[in-house]
């Protein structure tokens, strides 16, 4: 979330003709959120941060608890 906001703020920034080094330290806290990221985590973490995975709504499927749906896969 903070990574989106930061981008959002950068291009806002931008768009509204904030000073240079306003622009440049949103820019850089966007950037470095991500290698800060892959430092702590690896690449599967910065993959799970740039694409998260959409959870299934309880509208799909058979509409199964995940306790029913444990008990049909074991």
């Amino acid at each position: 979330m903070k990574l989106v906001v930061c981008t959002v703020l950068t291009a806002l920034a931008v768009g509204v003709g904030l000073p240079a080094r306003v622009v440049l330290a949103l820019a850089l806290t966007s950037l470095a959120i991500p290698v800060a990221v892959a430092l702590a985590g690896g690449g599967r973490a910065v993959r799970d941060l740039l694409l998260p995975v959409r959870r299934q709504t309880s509208s799909s499927g058979l509409g199964h608890t995940s306790e029913q749906g444990e008990r049909f896969v074991t």
